[in-house]
């Protein structure tokens, strides 16, 4: 393989990963905070902290940050999830120091403007609205807040609205100091580039002295149950879940490909059962979310408020009868669907750089692609039904929204997983 990385003196990871026969680069900075890491009252702050981080710093206007690269035809973006923030840029090869530059810029030097909090304040308010309106998001939030309860990993990305207009100044950078350390960041680039010249240029421009940090971290507990939203939709969208797997477990690959064979694509149980034979779904799949301490598997689906009783049936019995009935070409298939997919991906310098920055965030060092590629392989029969009866064996979680008052609870309708 082709990546190197370097920590530097101060803690910060440096990595990159060289693709000679591109003419781009993708930068990002991954830091290892988000939605987890935060306390119930400041719930949704990670995600502020990301809007701001593009609305102004020291030596730069929030409108200059978007013309300086857009006028070298790049494109910034970031996002937050449960266990990181992720900041990036995508420019030409000859345009890394200047991303390298801007990165750094956001990230340190931000002036977090009282005006400009006060709209992105709103901004994020019309953000939480709008996913509120999206009713496959908000089940998803439902499924999140009950298979963890009363704790950070079930809480939503976004926060809520009275949180995300309460938040100040000093709150955000309190949380910026507290968390954006160096020693829980990593800078990674794919592309055409210099790993030395990367090394010199992060050196250079993440100039703020070391600093070191506690991350206090309350564990993942899974508990699940159900939850209903009733509401006057056209379909019913709900999903099924159990307690999945970290990224560390040794069946994590297995379970990776128990969904896939369930519902990952065209040729899955799922959606030949389910869409093709019966017709009883437009949208049908399977999901894997895993964390540092443990994770969800389960299905989603969106349904007509008639089809939802022949429907979870059909479910619960591929669910349950899939390792048994499992052929041979079949885990052949999604075996090399997986395969397939990771090695398509290194086509991508994003693909590559967001894989490269996650493996050090997660196991402190870069998978070879030959690793994971054996990992895949070495999944059979038996670890597909090890891995089923492990997970299938936990309490299953159960969010339901649309027009609900025909419907019972889960535990009424007399579903068997195992």
């Amino acid at each position: 393989m082709s990546v190197e990385v370097t920590t530097l003196e101060n803690g910060l990871r440096v990595a990159s990963d060289t693709m000679q026969t591109v003419e781009s680069v993708t930068l990002s900075v991954a830091v290892g905070v988000g939605t987890r890491h935060e306390r119930p009252e400041i719930n949704g702050i990670s995600h502020l902290l990301e809007h701001m981080a593009f609305k102004g710093t020291k030596r730069r206007t929030a409108k200059a940050i978007a013309e300086e690269i857009e006028a070298v035809g790049g494109h910034l973006n970031a996002y937050t999830s449960r266990e990181s923030t992720v900041y990036y840029a995508k420019v030409l090869k000859e345009d890394l120091p200047l991303a390298v530059d801007i990165l750094a810029d956001i990230l340190q030097h931000s002036t977090f403007e009282p005006q400009e909090l006060e709209r992105e304040r709103h901004v994020i308010v019309q953000e939480i609205g709008q996913a509120a309106d999206t009713p496959d998001d908000v089940v998803f939030d439902h499924f999140q807040a009950r298979a963890y309860p009363d704790q950070p990993m079930g809480r939503p990305i976004l926060g809520t609205k009275e949180l995300v207009l309460g938040f100040s100044r000093d709150s955000i950078c309190d949380y910026l100091g507290a968390n954006y350390t160096f020693p829980r960041m990593v800078v990674s680039a794919a592309g055409n580039l210099d790993h030395r010249a990367l090394v010199e240029m992060v050196g250079n421009a993440f100039d703020k002295p070391p600093s070191k940090s506690e991350q206090s971290v309350e564990p993942a507990k899974y508990l699940g149950g159900d939850a209903t939203d009733d509401r006057d939709l056209e379909q019913v969208h709900l999903v099924l879940g159990f307690e999945g797997l970290a990224y560390t477990d040794p069946d994590y690959y297995a379970l990776a490909m128990f969904s896939n064979l369930l519902g990952g694509g065209m040729s899955s149980r799922l959606f030949q059962e389910v869409r093709e034979k019966r017709g009883l779904a437009y949208s049908i799949y399977s999901f894997l979310s895993s964390y540092a301490d443990g994770g969800i598997f389960g299905v989603y689906a969106g349904t007509g408020q008639d089809q939802v009783r022949e429907l979870l049936p059909v479910i619960a019995e591929e669910l349950s009868g899939l390792a048994l009935t499992m052929a041979a070409d079949e885990l052949n298939r999604v075996r090399v669907q997986m395969k397939a997919g990771l090695l398509m991906a290194q086509e991508s310098t994003g693909a590559r750089c967001e894989q490269m920055a996650q493996q050090l965030l997660i196991y402190g060092r870069s998978l070879p692609l030959e690793e994971i590629v054996e990992k895949i392989e070495a999944v059979d029969a038996t670890a597909i039904a090890r891995v089923s009866a492990r997970v299938l064996s936990s309490n299953p979680t159960y969010a339901s929204l649309g027009p609900l008052k025909k419907l019972g609870r889960l535990d009424e309708l007399g579903l068997s997983f195992n």
